[in-house]
This record gives C-alpha cells, structure tokens and sequence, in this order.
C-alpha cells in the first residue's frame, strides 16, 4: 500500500489567530424552528449560494459544504458552481469516501481548485480544502473497520495524485498504477484533508493521514483529551496536526436573550419527527453521534452541558448536536477555552444559516481576531 507521507506545511492562519468557517447547509439542514421544514430554506443552489456569498462578504475564512445522500444537494456538484461567485473564502468540500472513484475524484478537486483561482492577496496559495467523510455508501454498508480501511486508501491515492505523483496502490479495496492527471491544485499539491472520528480506527486513519482533525462539540476537557491523544498518534507517525472544531453558536446581545433564542429554536419541535431526521443520517450508529447521545443524557433540564454549551440541536441533527449559548464575551471566551485546549480551526454555524452568520460575523469575528 501508499505510504501516507508527513502532513505538508500550510501557510493557514497561525495558532494564536484562529481559522474560522461557516456552514453551507447544502443538506436540507436550515429552519428557523427546528424540525419544521421550511421550502424558503430547503437546499438549492440559489439558497446555499446565498449563504456562502455572505459568509465571504463577511469575512469568514473558510466555509464547510457539508455531503449527504438523501437530503439536500450534491456537493461537488455545488462546489463547482459558487467557485466562480467567492473572491476569498476558501471551500471545505466535503467528499463521502468510495462514493467516487478516487483518480476521477482527483481531477475534480483540482478543477475546482483552478476555478477558484488565487487567493487575491496571497498569490500562489490554493483555497480548496477537503473534508474527507468515511461514510458507509447508500445501500452497501461495511463494518467499522472495513470501511475506515477503504477511507485511508482513497486519502493515499488522492494525495499521491494531487500532489502529482505516479501511483502504484496495491491495497485490500483498490488496485491500480496511474500516473497523476494534468490538471493540478493551484497550490501545487495536495489541498489539506479535514477529517473527523472517535472511534479507534478513525484516530488511527486521522493520524496517518489528516491534516486537521475535526471534532464535534464536546466540553472543553473532553475536547483537550481528544486533541492529546491523536497529537500522540500523530506523533508515532511522525506526523503533526491542526485541530478543528464543528459546533453551532446562538449569540445574542445578552445571555437572557441568546437562551430564550435557543429555546425558541425547539419550541415546535415535535420529538417523532427530530427521531426521524436523525434516523436518515447515514452515520446515525457512529462514536461521534453515540458521544453527542451522551452529552445530551448528561445536560441539565434545560439542555446545558456546560455553562454555555447546549445540546437541544441534537434533538433534531444526527451530527454535530451542540451550540455555544451566551452573549459575545461568552461566545468568545468559551471559543478561546478551546483554543487553549489546542483547536485552531472552527467551523460554525447557527439557524437560519443567514441570519445568524451576519450575528456571528458583527459580534464573534472581530473579538477573535
């Protein structure tokens, strides 16, 4: 098999000046009341683009579009059409491992790569980056391990390729000996790989092969413990990581004001309908979804975990189930708990996705910064 090669140098935001994203919401997953559909705010093109244009004017460093199978719209698809529209944000695209075939996958990262051209004020710099999700495909799923060994030879073979080099992978899912395509990543090589994952042989693929490692909400020691222990995986590799956090925020002028706003959040949610939008994900028997079960059995009456840590997305959201809940001195001081803690990237998002990106924006961004 490929050997998984040391992370290769960034020249991302430094440590003590954190990155920070926002969501696309391409998965259908934006209300204004939790659980109740609203076709104003159903994934299409026009209604995601809209997000991800405001997140750019606004100044966001990055933005997740997020990949799933039944809901919402294709991302790759998606990618490829709002490249054009963004002058410096860059693209999280998240990909669903084995979904494509990993040389073809290969030429369209680095296409969309070219149509976002340069980052305008650092020449040289691609700003595609890659959310590696290690997914069972729908319809075929595999166990555990099985498919998280699949996940490490598709990162293998993209990264060779990106980075373009011949292939020669000979391994339990894939078999070939390929010379790189020649459209290449602006950059050069290959874009970093986000990548998330608690269960044992997520860690392990993570250390081998991610760039940043993403994590879902969690209280702060808990994310610490995380981070120490894939730095000492990492490590065995000879390898370093950045560290990511996917969390949702709800902030407002007051923590009075950003509670009531959380609880009006769920106020129409209906407990049968928020099991079924969990139940369609495809990763619903996940360690990272089992771990978001946990804080929520763990929250208090009113769904706080944490002071400002607060678990009622889950509810109705397969994934990442928690929102920092507070005024902005709040928000931000429970976000640079976590950056003492070791994270560096954060990718946030709030309901509705445009509403609360223009909050986030005025009364997060520049405190961080």
């Amino acid at each position: 098999m490929t050997a998984a090669p040391p992370a290769p140098p960034t020249d991302r935001q430094p440590l003590h000046l954190p990155e920070v994203a926002w969501f696309g919401a391409l998965c259908d997953d934006d209300y204004e009341f939790l659980g109740v559909a609203d076709p104003a705010l159903a994934s299409s093109f026009g209604h995601c683009a809209d997000i991800v244009t405001t997140a750019d004017r606004l100044g966001f460093d990055n933005v997740l579009l997020p990949s799933g199978y039944e809901l919402g719209i294709d991302a790759v698809t998606f990618a490829a059409g709002v490249a054009p529209m963004v002058r410096d944000i860059d693209l999280l695209l998240a990909v669903r491992c084995a979904e494509m075939w990993p040389p073809q996958l290969a030429r369209q990262l680095a296409t969309i790569d070219r149509i976002l051209g340069e980052h305008p004020d650092r020449p040289g710099r691609s700003r595609l980056c890659v959310n590696i999700i290690s997914s069972d495909l729908p319809g075929a799923p595999l166990p555990s391990e099985a498919r998280y060994a699949r996940t490490l030879e598709v990162m293998q073979i993209l990264r060779t390729l990106l980075d373009g080099e011949s292939v020669e992978h000979h391994g339990e899912f894939y078999d070939l000996v390929l010379d790189p395509p020649r459209a290449r990543p602006v950059g050069g090589g290959c874009p970093p790989f986000y990548f998330g994952g608690l269960s044992e042989p997520a860690r392990e693929v993570a250390a081998r092969a991610a760039d940043v490692y993403l994590t879902w909400p969690d209280t702060v020691a808990a994310t610490a413990e995380v981070i120490g222990d894939l730095r000492r995986r990492a490590a065995a590799h000879g390898r370093e990581l950045r560290f990511g956090f996917r969390c949702h925020v709800i902030v407002r002028d007051t923590e009075t004001e950003a509670r009531a706003a959380a609880a009006r959040l769920i106020s129409r949610l209906d407990p049968d309908q928020g099991e079924r939008i969990r139940a369609r994900s495809l990763d619903t028997g996940s360690a990272g979804v089992a771990r978001q079960v946990e804080l929520r059995d763990a929250a208090d009456d009113d769904g706080f975990v944490e002071d400002h840590l607060w678990t009622g997305i889950g509810r109705a959201r397969s994934g990442a189930g928690a929102a920092l809940v507070g005024d902005p001195d709040q928000v931000v001081g429970a976000l640079r708990a976590y950056m003492e803690a070791g994270v560096d990237a954060f990718i946030l998002s709030g309901y509705p996705h445009l509403d609360e990106c223009h909050r986030v924006a005025e009364a997060v961004l520049p405190a961080l910064r």
